[in-house]
């Protein structure tokens, strides 16, 4: 099943999720937010985006990466994630997301992170990431903490694009996959 996205503006990506009952058959689900991500051109997908909110992420971080690239990308799916440490050189990337199409904008974060979360299987895991998973990862995480990447702007640069995010929350904004926006 491929879902609609739901736009800026939405409360519910402005909200913390909720953990999931541990032992939960997620596989169907999980299938799904693939779908969904892989059917707009994503590189993740957090549940809250869906409209869901649980604490639950999906990424394929192969999709950021050149042949070139001596790091490799993983797909996997994230169930209550918990963020133990941040760290690393910070360094500044272009970031954008499904549920604020056609706005980039660079994001200062740190190079690497530990994670603990369930694989879908719900074995627990604590796992060390870099590069361009690390961003990803901290950028899905950021979801289910009510975060998006535009409150990490400031001052001129995020007035400069009020006008854009309104218009985002009203629909009136181009996108080849289905949205919800919640002013329209």
């Amino acid at each position: 099943m491929i879902y609609p996205i739901v736009s800026y503006g939405n409360p519910i990506l402005t909200k913390e999720a909720e953990d999931i009952e541990e032992g939960k058959d997620l596989k169907e689900f999980i299938d799904s937010m693939f779908a969904t991500m892989d059917h707009a051109n994503g590189v993740g997908l957090a549940a809250p985006q869906i409209n869901q909110g649980v604490r639950l992420f999906v990424i394929d971080s192969s999709l950021m990466l050149d042949e070139d690239d001596s790091e490799k990308g993983i797909r996997r799916a994230f169930i209550n994630p918990i963020l133990l440490d941040e760290y690393g050189d910070d360094y500044g990337f272009e970031e954008g997301c499904l549920s604020i199409p056609d706005v980039r904008a660079e994001i200062i974060r740190p190079e690497k992170l530990t994670l603990e979360y369930y694989d879908e299987n719900w074995n627990l895991k604590e796992e060390e990431f870099s590069g361009m998973t690390a961003r990803v990862i901290q950028h899905e995480y950021d979801h289910l903490e009510g975060i998006l990447f535009v409150d990490y702007l400031k001052g001129l640069k995020k007035r400069l694009l009020k006008s854009k995010l309104i218009d985002i929350s009203k629909g009136k904004v181009p996108t080849d996959y289905r949205m919800i926006y919640p002013l329209k």
